[in-house]
């Protein structure tokens, strides 16, 4: 007996061991992005740089790290999966993402979810892939790193994503901006720190920019992380209109955009309602409050579902939107569904 608990004791004590090294390697190796950090721009322009008065095209698209198509759940919205089944559904998912983004031109596309090294999208570099299809001016910011997610079961493991900004556009500098994070030690070191990747396109003979911020909101919290995240996305833009720049922030809100109310018929996961008075008079919410941009991933998509306005973009009172559609994918490669932005940089 003395020796079976004296095993039983070396066991415990060898486990606690383990889950103290565990996390002390998780605590040291936590990814702290800085409050600003300049970003690499690779690639380079194909076009000259836009005047008042031109139309420019975008497109905001939160791929879903290529994992989240028609035939994937997910475990946080319901789902059982954690990732795909296999590399090739991955690689399926991505092939009809670029099919996509090669027959939609734009001026730019602001993307979401785009991972770099994950164990979730087996390794795959959709960052690169996406680069070297749109072939413009490309920016990347990470907003999840973690060596190694512990949950569920089988575990996340090795995240690398982020936000990529790719334009046609000569583009002076782009930056990352951290959000603030909702979560506390030791959530924290296996969350997402929520990012703004701000690409800033100098306008040609008017000494002003044309200053686009792609986004990716808090989903999986109470609510006060996102309201907090817009408070500093709205102090940003605002201040750029003030000095006389032209501002377009696009991407996944989180929100509810407004007249976006679709039924509740899964509670399971809910958005936030977006605060559209946050704004002065002039400024435009920009969404196609006709069609979801999002879906629940309960279960893979069989055509019906919960579903979500989400995605959009805001734009300054000098920029006049003239079209934005939610580009219908049925959700086949994607949880979401791409939206395009049409607008007029004011004289």
């Amino acid at each position: 007996m003395r020796k079976l608990l004296k095993w039983i004791g070396l066991g415990v004590g060898a486990l606690l061991a383990a889950v103290v090294v565990f996390f002390g390697v998780a605590t040291v190796t936590e990814y702290r992005p800085s409050a600003t950090q300049e970003l690499e721009l690779r690639g380079a322009a194909t076009r000259s740089a836009p005047a008042p008065g031109a139309e420019i095209t975008l497109i905001s698209f939160n791929i879903g790290y290529g994992g989240l198509g028609e035939d994937q759940d997910f475990f946080m919205d319901g789902g059982d999966m954690v990732r795909p089944g296999a590399k090739a559904d991955v690689e399926a998912n991505m092939d009809g993402i670029v099919a996509f983004l090669q027959a939609n031109p734009a001026d730019a596309y602001l993307l979401q979810e785009v991972d770099s090294d994950s164990l979730r999208s087996y390794g795959i570099d959709e960052v690169t892939r996406l680069r070297d299809v749109l072939g413009g001016q490309a920016a990347y910011a990470m907003n999840f790193k973690s060596i190694f997610t512990p949950y569920p079961w089988p575990p996340i493991g090795k995240v690398t994503s982020g936000l990529v900004t790719d334009t046609t556009f000569p583009v002076a500098s782009a930056e990352r901006i951290s959000l603030p994070v909702p979560f506390t030690w030791p959530v924290r070191m296996f969350n997402l720190k929520r990012c703004l990747l701000v690409s800033r396109v100098p306008l040609e003979g008017v000494g002003k920019e044309l200053v686009l911020i792609n986004l990716h909101l808090e989903a999986y919290e109470s609510g006060e992380g996102r309201a907090a995240q817009m408070e500093q996305l709205t102090e940003l833009m605002l201040g750029e209109y003030a000095r006389g720049n032209y501002v377009i922030a696009g991407g996944d809100f989180n929100q509810s955009l407004p007249g976006a109310d679709y039924p509740l018929v899964d509670d399971t996961w809910t958005p936030g309602q977006f605060d559209a008075a946050a704004f002065p008079n002039g400024w435009t919410v920009a969404h196609d409050a006709d069609h979801p941009t999002s879906r629940l991933n309960d279960a893979p998509w069989t055509g019906s579902g919960q579903l979500f306005g989400i995605d959009g973009f805001i734009a300054s009172p000098n920029v006049d939107v003239t079209e934005v559609l939610t580009m219908d994918q049925g959700f086949e490669f994607s949880d979401h569904n791409p939206v395009r932005l049409k607008a007029v940089l004011k004289e």
